[in-house]
């Protein structure tokens, strides 16, 4: 632990699920911080191995991240939080895979904290809980949240119970510390 890091987060389990063409920082930012502070995080992908991401900033293809565990191994009473990165691509995929979509949509159920930022929200359109929720995201989702019965607002970090929404890359500390905000609120409650 550095002195930058605290063990606020220690004994909590992440979930970061993605794939292939993820937003590279909207990944290794939260991962990082995440970790910084604590706490064990795994990347659930659709396949094993490693993904790739995209460097949105370079326009071209980021870095490899390995996958910990896939998607039909993975169960939402191991983990204390789930972080959707973004991405056109990512989410796009992840929308489109039934076994993601269903995990999405239990983990939001559960009532544990739920953290999409960018293109992310996507998927919790496909899982279908986003009706009356205060939400942002990247402008060109605005439309379908707010289909789905969403409220869009275009705001850094919008929290609404167990969701937390973010806009683009430049929100991600102001969504690093709502993540770490909900759960240490839910370590208390608990």
């Amino acid at each position: 632990m550095s002195i930058f890091s605290s063990d606020s987060l220690k004994g909590k389990k992440i979930a970061i699920l993605a794939t292939d063409g993820f937003e590279q920082s909207e990944l290794d930012d939260p991962k990082k911080f995440l970790e910084g502070e604590g706490a064990e995080t795994h990347v659930i992908s659709l396949k094993s191995g490693s993904i790739k991401g995209w460097d949105g900033p370079a326009k071209d293809w980021g870095d490899k991240v390995s996958v910990d565990k896939v998607i039909g191994d993975a169960q939402v009473a191991d983990y204390d939080a789930l972080v959707l990165p973004g991405g056109q691509m990512n989410p796009d995929v992840l929308r489109t895979e039934k076994a993601a979509v269903s995990f999405i949509g239990e983990f939001v159920r559960s009532g544990k904290p739920v953290a999409a930022i960018c293109h992310g929200p996507w998927t919790l359109v496909e899982a279908d809980v986003v009706r009356g929720k205060k939400m942002t995201s990247w402008p060109s989702l605005k439309t379908d949240l707010t289909n789905a019965g969403a409220h869009w607002v275009d705001e850094t970090v919008v929290v609404d119970g167990n969701l937390i929404t973010s806009r683009n890359p430049q929100d991600i500390p102001n969504f690093n510390e709502k993540i770490k905000e909900a759960l240490t609120k839910a370590a208390v409650q608990a």
